[in-house]
């Protein structure tokens, strides 16, 4: 249950032609501590709750734990979460033998184009497309967690 990632600026919108799907999210937080995140997302028509541990000294990996739960549960909860909803379309795209995750946000954080990519160990090689920008990976103002309290237009 350790998430090993890498996280992006995104440049453009090319990346939407490459993608193989899109999904509406919606997710709020119970809990941002620093030691620990509890997130409730819906993602389409499904919601999920997701606890996060603090991540490593690089920002590549940190402990995760998610389920699914039904959406009116998912529902519910949002109503408890902290202030800052986030409101966001991730698009999945794969490049070469990986898949990006793009998440383009929108309300407060319209405007920011994040890609994040999975990996199995802190020093695998991937394929990077042209679209991906500066790596922002441990930079804590990029964290879910962190745009909901500080959003992108407010910087």
């Amino acid at each position: 249950m350790i998430e090993i990632e890498r996280k992006f600026l995104v440049k453009n919108t090319q990346f939407k032609t490459q993608a193989q799907s899109s999904t509406r999210i919606v997710q709020g937080f119970l809990n941002t501590h620093a030691d620990r995140t509890v997130r409730v997302r819906i993602k389409g028509a499904q919601g999920y709750l997701t606890i996060k541990g603090r991540s490593n000294a690089a920002g590549t990996s940190r402990f995760e734990w998610e389920t699914a739960i039904p959406l009116a549960e998912a529902e519910t909860l949002l109503n408890l979460c902290e202030p800052g909803i986030l409101d966001k379309v991730r698009y999945e795209v794969p490049v070469g033998t990986h898949l990006f995750e793009v998440d383009e946000f929108h309300g407060e954080n319209q405007g920011l184009i994040v890609a994040e990519i999975e990996l199995q160990n802190e020093d695998e090689t991937f394929d990077k497309p042209d679209w991906l920008g500066e790596e922002v990976t441990g930079q804590v103002k990029y964290y879910n967690s962190q745009l909901a309290k500080k959003p992108f237009s407010t910087w």
